[in-house]
């Protein structure tokens, strides 16, 4: 597994990034990682973030994070969640055009902040074949009545910004494919259980990529 830097364009702005494709011929699946709030410390070197990359690395999966618009090395300034949508596609337009890439197995994951970004990106890019959100925020509410690709959940039950109850039951509204994971006594920042966590999203996206061409 060899992790590089990378830069690439989102319209006129530059962002920063990595990418780590698995030793072999491929061609592999890829997932898009999301960081936490750009306003509040959230960059790609996250802890959870970073455990979310291991863990997929380790399903033989590629895996792509990058620092949102006004984060690091990224140009621009935060953009109220709108221009950072507009990052995630760059994201996986310069994943998928990547040598030993599988552009029919792309997937997405955002962590809090960077969950709703994700869900977003899934709900209008056809290019997204599944999505996760760990501590997730699914906004606008309504945003995945509709959307009948694999979705899992994965959050803490004293979650601070995320109540595990309220999550449950917009869960269940929503339709297949569609799995919710709660980690009892963990929090929103995952510093108890963050490597098991990551390990069921890598579980998630590799049998989603085997089952689903």
């Amino acid at each position: 597994m060899k992790i590089q830097r990378i830069e690439f364009p989102c319209g006129a702005i530059p962002i920063e990034g990595m990418i780590s494709l698995p030793e072999g011929q491929g061609p592999f699946g890829l997932v898009v990682v999301c960081h936490p709030h750009p306003l509040y410390g959230g960059n790609m070197f996250n802890n959870v973030v970073h455990a979310v990359c291991e863990a997929l690395a380790k399903q033989g999966l590629a895996w792509l994070k990058f620092n949102f618009r006004g984060v690091g090395k990224s140009g621009g300034r935060y953009s109220e969640g709108i221009g950072e949508q507009e990052d995630a596609q760059a994201s996986i337009s310069f994943g998928e055009k990547q040598g030993r890439i599988a552009p029919e197995r792309i997937g997405i994951c955002g962590y809090s902040f960077g969950s709703s970004i994700a869900f977003a990106v899934a709900a209008k890019d056809p290019r997204v074949k599944a999505v996760a959100g760990i501590s997730p925020f699914i906004r606008p509410p309504n945003l995945l009545d509709h959307y009948s690709r694999p979705k899992l959940f994965v959050t803490g039950t004293l979650d601070e910004f995320v109540n595990a109850r309220d999550l449950e039951k917009q869960v269940e509204r929503l339709p297949n494919p569609k799995e919710l994971i709660l980690y009892p006594g963990e929090d929103h920042f995952w510093m108890k259980d963050d490597d098991s966590m990551a390990e069921k999203v890598g579980q998630f996206f590799k049998s989603e990529f085997e089952i689903r061409p």
